[in-house]
């Protein structure tokens, strides 16, 4: 299993190649950019030449970066709205994809594999309109990324329109078969639960975002620390049709220690190695 690890865990710092050097000491061979402002200013020159100059000398790969999910420097505690693709209001629908779309120029610059995006709010409901919105968003969006090189992924988030079963339901009625999905492992811990997520999901999933909780509240632990049963996760995620990396998303209160980030992420990534992928995705 690929071993990725997301800037996440530094959201609280601006993102520089010092903190792109720790990263790649933990072993990781990729690594996902958080686009929030405050962390990685996506509509910065000057960020991108440093981020992308960092990339150009190193081996480390940017694997995929994860959509913007609020447009400000402090993710909406100042009363800016979330960035929602499929929000009931077109308005914000439309100042939504445009943000989205802003992150994906990255690609530009700083190539990339994939964009994991969210399809709502956390606590969102579904309905016929939501369906409607997301394909519309989906559609737009792939279409903007596809010359780009990069490859649009759903996340299952903690609401109605990203349960497993819905998001097949908007990906197959869309017929949006150059869409993928990206299975977050604590959201499913919080739901239906990591295998039933994965059996649902299987010949969709092409990333995986790996961390833990109680199975009460989206904690963002390390692997180990709550209730998940990894030992089975990894190697069905590993089985699945496309092989999915395994993308470390670690809450940002981790990261105070960078020296304890490498110890703490190499001893996460060890398993990988004895993972096998499945003879399906081998080829």
């Amino acid at each position: 299993m690929q071993k990725v690890i997301s800037t996440h865990i530094f959201l609280r710092s601006r993102l520089h190649p010092g903190l792109l050097d720790t990263l790649a000491r933990t072993g990781a061979t990729g690594i996902e950019l958080f686009a929030a402002r405050q962390h990685f200013d996506y509509t910065e020159r000057a960020t991108l030449r440093e981020i992308g100059e960092w990339f150009r000398a190193n081996p480390v790969q940017l694997f995929s970066m994860h959509a913007p999910l609020y447009s400000d420097r402090d993710s909406g505690r100042g009363g800016e709205p979330s960035v929602n693709v499929v929000h009931p209001d077109k308005s914000r629908r439309i100042d939504a994809m445009d943000e989205v779309k802003r992150a994906l120029e990255t690609a530009e610059a700083i190539p990339f594999r994939y964009l994991v995006l969210h399809l709502g709010d956390r606590g969102d409901g579904w309905n016929p309109r939501t369906l409607e919105n997301a394909l519309t968003a989906l559609e737009h969006l792939q279409a903007y990324a596809r010359p780009l090189g990069v490859q649009l992924l759903v996340e299952n988030i903690q609401n109605e329109v990203t349960t497993p079963a819905h998001l097949n339901e908007i990906l197959n009625v869309g017929h949006l078969d150059d869409v993928g999905v990206c299975l977050d492992v604590g959201h499913a811990h919080l739901g239906e639960g990591v295998p039933a997520a994965l059996a649902e999901l299987s010949g969709r999933v092409l990333s995986s975002h790996i961390h833990d909780n109680h199975g009460e509240r989206d904690e963002h632990l390390w692997p180990g620390e709550g209730t998940i049963d990894f030992a089975g996760a990894l190697p069905a995620i590993a089985h699945a049709k496309h092989a999915p990396a395994g993308v470390l998303e670690i809450h940002y209160g981790y990261g105070t220690d960078q020296a304890q980030v490498v110890e703490r992420a190499k001893a996460v990534f060890a398993p990988f190695d004895a993972v096998e992928t499945s003879p399906e995705a081998r080829g």
